[in-house]
């Protein structure tokens, strides 16, 4: 598994804000989780101070969004782009194009979509599956018996790569019942696992955020998506 908690920052003894915050972090998770940086209204610069702290992983909500930002750091050949946000089928080529991994891949019409798209791409996009454990309307996904009901539908589609699950928990609950929730996603991801797959990986689990990716790596996640923390409040 890709680490990018690896990457040497380079640069003075003075460190930016954002890159102090990056080390606060790494401080705190183990070197096997990978830190995605969540730039939604993150100014360039910012951008460019957490790669050079090290961070090759950015993700964003919006395809129009990200096409800006992709075209202003060009020259950071090495990047990795993450989607976190609802994608709509009919931006379902444009998220292929521009995204390695789509983590809000959140019904069977949106995966076979973008089977069907990525024929012939190589590498396959890597995808995560986003299931919604709690009521919750403000969130898409899977609920668990929606998603094994369509598992072998997914597990026929040969031009991605479905490596794991992605799960938000509801705003407003307690720690306990964050981390009750982040329990139930390791455990559906394990339950998944031990079944026979042709495709289906499970070795990820994308899940945390600033309030509570410590509840997160505690439980088993694999990614965290850090947005806040590293960079302040957005306006």
């Amino acid at each position: 598994m890709s680490n990018s908690f690896g990457v040497n920052a380079p640069g003075s003894s003075e460190k930016s804000g954002v890159a102090q915050r990056i080390d606060a972090i790494r401080q705190t998770v183990p070197p096997s989780v990978k830190l995605m940086a969540v730039t939604k209204q993150v100014p360039i610069e910012a951008m460019r101070e957490a790669y050079a702290a090290g961070v090759r992983d950015f993700g964003e909500s919006r395809v129009q969004d990200a096409m800006q930002k992709q075209a202003q750091l060009s020259d950071l050949s090495d990047l990795v782009w993450h989607l976190i946000g609802h994608l709509q089928s009919n931006k379902a080529a444009k998220a292929l194009d521009m995204f390695s991994w789509i983590h809000s891949a959140d019904s069977l019409k949106l995966v076979l979509r973008l089977n069907e798209l990525a024929e012939g791409r190589s590498p396959k996009p890597k995808l995560c599956l986003q299931v919604k454990l709690r009521p919750d309307e403000a969130k898409f996904g899977w609920q668990p018996e929606q998603l094994w009901a369509e598992l072998p539908e997914i597990d026929c589609c040969t031009n991605l790569d479905v490596v794991g699950l992605m799960v938000i928990p509801p705003y407003g609950l307690s720690a306990d019942e964050t981390r009750a929730v982040f329990d139930e996603a390791a455990k559906l991801a394990n339950t998944i696992r031990q079944q026979s797959w042709q495709l289906i990986r499970m070795t990820e689990l994308s899940m945390g955020m600033s309030m509570d990716y410590a509840l997160a790596v505690e439980a088993g996640a694999t990614i965290i998506r850090v947005g806040r923390t590293l960079f302040g409040d957005r306006p």
